[in-house]
């Protein structure tokens, strides 16, 4: 009786002295396949083209031609009854359902059913209040035009509102490195250097003066009042020092015009003078120095001879 293909497969590795792992390892496929072949089972096979690959692996590395190997696994597959056939299996996945999950599946379904119905209203009222934002924008837009056009249109000459003046607070930003600053704030004098990176703020309630050198220029210096940028005022002509005072009278003045006037200006408005400040020179006292009287000198009589007698004159 002849040998099946199972069967020959299984006595050329056992004549070789190969085990199963051995040829899955060096044919990669699996232990299980090489074991059903040679028990020449091939329904746990994949079939098709898969099992005459294996087959044809299997005898090649045991040393058994490939194409009789084959055609023994033709043969066999054609006799044996309920064998696979040539065409790969197809595996439908099967769902395992319990009967209490289709009623348990309700009320999740109607929560569902919820949420959505929910997160569809809140979407339509969320474009409808983007609309009305956008039109009633529009509008506002619109009026505030119209109001703006009236307004300039009857009010062209009304000044912008002026900060609050119930205080005199002055800002000194030295734009270079540092500046000494002398300050008379309310009556109290203080001088001290101030930083670029460390302004210096003086509050006073009647007036503050302040005082550096001429040499700052309104481009290296910059002073706020009360919150208010105002030019630096210009330095002297003569003197050392550029000098200006803030007080009730004039700090309206300087808000409106953003910069402080000349001193050396009698048409300008009384605002912020910059005046140059000079040491008055006293007159130095010199003592009276005494007259000593100076002694006359006596004047000697010149003495005259006297005439003989007797002697005319006039020859």
């Amino acid at each position: 009786m002849s040998l099946t293909l199972g069967e020959k497969l299984r006595q050329a590795r056992e004549e070789r002295g190969i085990s199963i792992s051995e040829v899955a390892e060096q044919t990669r496929i699996s232990a299980h396949y090489i074991d059903s072949i040679e028990n020449d089972d091939f329904r746990t096979l994949p079939g098709g083209i898969f099992n005459k690959g294996f087959v044809k692996s299997y005898a090649k590395y045991v040393g058994i031609d490939e194409q009789e190997a084959l055609q023994d696994y033709s043969r066999l597959i054609s006799t044996q009854e309920g064998a696979p056939s040539d065409e790969p299996k197809t595996y439908k996945p099967e769902v395992l359902t319990d009967d209490h999950t289709s009623s348990s599946m309700i009320p999740t379904i109607i929560f569902a059913v919820i949420i959505l119905g929910l997160m569809s209203w809140g979407l339509l009222k969320l474009v409808d209040y983007i609309q009305d934002q956008q039109s009633q924008s529009a509008a506002n837009t619109n009026t505030a035009n119209t109001n703006t056009a009236n307004t300039n249109t009857s009010n062209t000459n009304v000044a912008p509102a002026l900060p609050s003046v119930n205080e005199i607070k002055v800002e000194i930003k030295p734009l270079v490195d540092k500046i000494n600053v002398t300050t008379i704030v309310d009556g109290k004098k203080l001088s001290e250097d101030v930083l670029s990176s460390a302004p210096k703020t003086y509050t006073g309630q009647q007036s503050v003066r302040i005082a550096y050198y001429r040499g700052f220029t309104p481009d290296k210096i910059q002073i706020t009042l009360n919150g208010k940028q105002i030019t630096a005022p210009n330095p002297p002509a003569k003197g050392s020092t550029t000098t200006f005072e803030i007080n009730k009278e004039n700090i309206v003045q300087i808000l409106q015009s953003g910069e402080f006037s000349s001193g050396e200006n009698p048409a300008a408005t009384p605002t912020a003078t910059i005046q140059t400040t000079t040491t008055p020179l006293r007159p130095t006292p010199t003592k009276p120095i005494p007259l000593k009287p100076t002694p006359a000198t006596p004047t000697k009589p010149t003495p005259t001879k006297p005439t003989p007698a007797g002697t005319n004159t006039a020859n």
